[in-house]
């Protein structure tokens, strides 16, 4: 009998199998035929593998099926192989150059020459790639890895006439790499780490979205490229529900709402940072008076800090070597040197407020809430509506306290977190991020910040993701990501534990032994930022929103002329009650006025009549709902009142 080798299943099971044998003859023989059937890929030992790859020594082994969302985003890396082929199929001489999976989708980068002119891709070629790429699924064409020198897979890409990857290949060769992996499918290959799917049959239905403009390595200066964007899903089902999804999300786009609600602005002269109209600055205001109350009982205090510092502040956290290209720097009228930057975050400016006074350890936990303006300069190709901007202001808050204390200023933390997401609807889950490559501080503190925060997760039972490497540079964090009312999934609140603060900023507190400490730091948002928060709950909403966010809770139509005087007395006892009341004196008839009432999405439309006058009354009708009955304005005003109260 050949040599045997073991196997670990997730649940912790073991089989044995012979020396050798393939990933997909394994899960077949000695699982079951419909789990080999549903597998895309394999993670042995803790690395991603073709399902042909050998078990050559004893191992643990997770099998990804369709299922499964890392199955899906290995299928988008074949689809984006097959995109390639099927535009040098269609267009020979184009150059390929890369093509990752991305957030919704993949994108492949070629390059391609008209007249000795880049040449973008027209509509009419897009839709014969996709045709063409979908026809090369149906071939079921199996994904052949291999290994080669990698002089070998440099002459075999200069035989093709594909200088972008020999340019790739060679700079990895110079960082020390003396083989290359390669993926065939049919006769197209490419170089690429994997892993990739059993076949193309496998992806299932691939969708082209886009095509834009690009540069080599995001060089100005160097090659311009077409890039197409696509997407794919296992089956048609999928791709449907995606489709109607995407056309729910156009209808629900924050910037079109944004304009037809009347709530928001931009202008070229201050890109990236929002014109707020009155309705829009009333949205804003009730989230943050929201916050303000919610942070104010639950024990914070709000601080404001300027909004310029020199660059010794950014120097001492660290943002000047780690984050400067992010920043708007401002020049010193007396050295002429760009010396100061605003700021892009509130953090260090708290630790300098932290420093003014000496604290005792019976003074922790202290919590500092701050709703200051920032910047980050944001590339303007990357710029888009509310969601990325270059000004906005944050929920920010930074909590001093002692390391014993850490477990339950998450805990409280997370259950204020619970009741704003709650109360807006919006489901959530954790992500816990864990030390970058660039971080600060040592590994010791690193250890106890990680462990701190998955600890405080795992007491409050709480599920998480770890995402290795993903933490800020200064500690761990736990992101909190959102699922909208159509399912998108959008980060939001985060939660960052830092140790390395204190040291940087010398930050002490007086124990209970009379000797000096350093305190822990949380850094803590539950909306991100405003600007971010409201552009996702207008979608979330799709503008129509509940009366407490509402900017305009009622609006008042007078049936003619004669009841204007009773229909201003109304507005005018409802906003001084505290509502977002409006009277439409508008000339023209009250149908017009009601529809676009309607369209303005107003949770009220108040109908005023004669019988209204004389009763002291108004007919109200909800936002796409029944009449309400007439009834007394007083009546009204409680009905509005309970619910136009703030949660």
């Amino acid at each position: 009998m050949g040599a045997l080798v073991t196997i670990t299943l997730p649940d912790g099971s073991k089989k044995e199998a012979a020396a050798g044998i393939s990933v997909a003859d394994f899960v077949k023989n000695h699982i079951g035929p419909g789990l080999a059937k549903a597998a895309v890929f394999a993670r042995v030992n803790g690395q991603d593998v073709d399902l042909a790859r050998a078990l050559d020594v004893d191992a643990s082994l997770q099998i990804f099926t369709t299922k499964a969302p890392e199955a899906l985003e290995v299928a988008r890396h074949d689809a984006a192989h097959i995109v390639a082929d099927a535009v040098q199929q269609l267009f020979p001489g184009t150059q390929v150059t890369i093509g990752p999976v991305i957030e919704e989708g993949f994108y492949y980068d070629f390059y391609r020459e008209k007249d000795g002119k880049p040449a973008p891709f027209s509509p009419e070629e897009l839709e014969a790639i996709e045709k063409r790429a979908n026809e090369i699924v149906a071939k079921d064409a199996p994904f052949q890895r291999s290994e080669v020198a990698a002089e070998d897979a440099v002459k075999l890409f200069q035989g093709k006439g594909e200088k972008f990857k020999v340019e790739i290949v060679h700079d990895i060769v110079a960082k020390g790499a003396r083989t290359l992996t390669l993926y065939q499918h049919g006769d197209w290959v490419d170089f690429c780490l994997g892993p990739h799917g059993p076949s193309t049959g496998k992806v299932g239905v691939i969708k082209i979205l886009s095509a834009s403009g690009a540069y080599w390595r995001a060089d100005q200066t160097r090659e311009q490229l077409q890039r197409i964007y696509g997407i794919s899903f296992f089956d048609k089902k999928a791709l449907e529900a995606w489709t109607k999804q995407r056309e729910e999300a156009a209808r629900r786009d924050h910037r079109r709402l944004g304009r037809e609600l009347d709530l928001f602005h931009f202008h070229p002269v201050s890109p990236g940072a929002a014109f707020w109209t009155p309705k829009g600055t009333s949205l804003y205001q009730t989230l943050s008076d929201w916050m303000r109350k919610l942070t104010r009982e639950d024990g914070y205090v709000e601080i404001k800090t300027p909004l310029l510092f020199n660059k010794q502040l950014w120097m001492k956290s660290g943002h000047w070597d780690k984050y400067k290209e992010n920043m708007f720097l401002v020049q010193d009228s007396d050295s002429g040197e760009l010396d100061f930057g605003l700021k892009p975050m509130n953090c260090p400016s708290h630790h300098v407020y932290f420093g003014f006074g000496k604290h005792s350890y019976r003074e922790l936990p202290l919590r500092l809430h701050t709703q200051d303006v920032l910047h980050r300069n944001e590339a303007a190709g990357a710029l888009g509506g509310l969601t990325r901007v270059r000004q906005f202001a944050q929920d920010d808050a930074h909590i001093y306290c002692r390391e014993d204390q850490v477990g339950d200023e998450v805990s409280r933390f997370v259950k204020l977190l619970d009741k704003v997401y709650n109360a807006v609807g919006l489901k959530y889950e954790a992500k816990l991020s864990t030390r970058p490559a660039n971080k600060l501080g040592s590994d010791e503190l690193w250890d106890r910040a990680e462990a701190a925060l998955k600890t405080s997760l795992e007491q409050m039972k709480v599920a998480y993701e770890l995402k290795p490497g993903d933490g800020a540079f200064y500690g761990p964090k736990i992101d909190f990501v959102v699922s909208d009312s159509i399912g998108r999934k959008w980060q939001l609140g985060t939660c960052q534990l830092d140790y390395v603060a204190a040291e940087r900023f010398d930050l002490t507190y007086v124990g209970d032994d009379n000797k000096e400490h350093r305190p822990v730091v949380l850094h803590r948002a539950i909306y991100g930022s405003f600007e971010r928060f409201i552009a996702i709950l207008i979608e979330h909403y799709a503008g129509v929103f509940p009366t407490w966010l509402s900017p305009l809770q009622a609006v008042i139509v007078p049936v003619t002329e004669r009841q204007d005087a009773h229909g201003k007395k109304v507005a005018a006892e409802l906003n001084a009650r505290g509502f977002k009341v409006e009277f439409d004196d508008r000339g023209m008839s009250m149908q017009k006025k009601i529809r676009e009432a309607e369209m303005s999405k107003v949770p009220f439309i108040l109908v005023i009549g004669d019988r209204e006058v004389e009763q002291n009354a108004v007919a109200p009708r909800r936002h796409g709902g029944a009449d309400l009955k007439t009834m007394p304005v007083a009546d009204f005003a409680v009905l509005l009142e309970k619910e136009a109260a703030i949660p």
